[in-house]
């Protein structure tokens, strides 16, 4: 009778650990890219969060003793969905740089009305085949694998039932964000360049011959340029992204 008792407490306690690191891998899960994405089922989401609960669970040390009262209850409810959020926008930050890069090279390109609108999230141009792209290419080398480990060490730097310094947290905030930007910006430099070349172009055969319609002739070759640009840098951009996200993912509270 008393290692029924002892089993019972330890399934209890166990039950009660996993429940609290579902609140984070939930709250991770529900922004996180690919596995996230609108166009997944809810029901498809709910059961990749209770596997990856599975999995990190048992890394974890546990940190729920028998069963907490409501006031302890709400404390981890408030702390590990606001833990999980911060580190799930991180990552969506990613997909928002792929996607300001689209736009940038759709616009740089005069191809924003075109290659876009397949998605729930309305895309520019060629802002969904890099989406895509990228999704597809980090899902297929391993993002699942990366993320269960993103959350292990998420446990080292914000410690469960503890609400982080918020200036900390604001300075980690607006790092992740300037290095989005920065990323979507040095992706798009190709299509930046190849448009000033265009315009410089033009401006020059202009010059040279007032009476040619330079922009009837210029259209059909930016547009050709910007599609020929994107077969041939897209692997090099996506390769590059892929590799930031997984320098992240690695080490993700660096230079907070």
């Amino acid at each position: 009778m008393t290692d029924l008792i002892m089993l019972l407490g330890i399934a209890e306690t166990t039950l009660w650990h996993g429940a609290l690191v579902f609140l984070r891998v939930g709250a991770i899960m529900a922004v996180l890219p690919a596995f996230g994405s609108q166009s997944v089922p809810v029901r498809v989401r709910l059961a990749l969060a209770v596997a990856f609960t599975l999995v990190v669970a048992p890394a974890v040390v546990p940190f729920a003793q028998g069963t907490p009262d409501i006031a302890i209850l709400l404390r981890f409810l408030a702390t590990e969905t606001l833990a999980g959020l911060a580190l799930g926008i991180t990552l969506r930050l990613f997909v928002l740089a792929l996607q300001t890069t689209g736009a940038i090279a759709a616009n740089m390109t005069s191809l924003s009305q075109i290659l876009g609108g397949a998605q729930t999230e309305p895309l520019p141009a060629m802002g969904q085949m890099l989406v895509m792209g990228g999704l597809a290419l980090v899902t297929l080398t391993g993002l699942h694998v990366q993320v269960a480990e993103f959350v292990i060490l998420s446990y080292e730097v914000l410690p469960p039932g503890r609400f982080p310094l918020s200036s900390v947290m604001a300075e980690w905030g607006v790092a992740r964000v300037a290095q989005a930007f920065w990323l979507a910006f040095t992706l798009a430099a190709p299509f930046a360049i190849l448009s000033v070349l265009y315009n410089l172009t033009l401006g020059v055969i202009n010059k040279a011959m007032p009476q040619l319609m330079v922009a009837f002739v210029g259209a059909p070759v930016i547009t050709l340029g910007g599609l020929f640009l994107l077969c041939l840098a897209s692997p090099l951009l996506l390769a590059l992204w892929a590799e930031a996200l997984r320098g992240f993912l690695a080490n993700p509270f660096a230079g907070r």
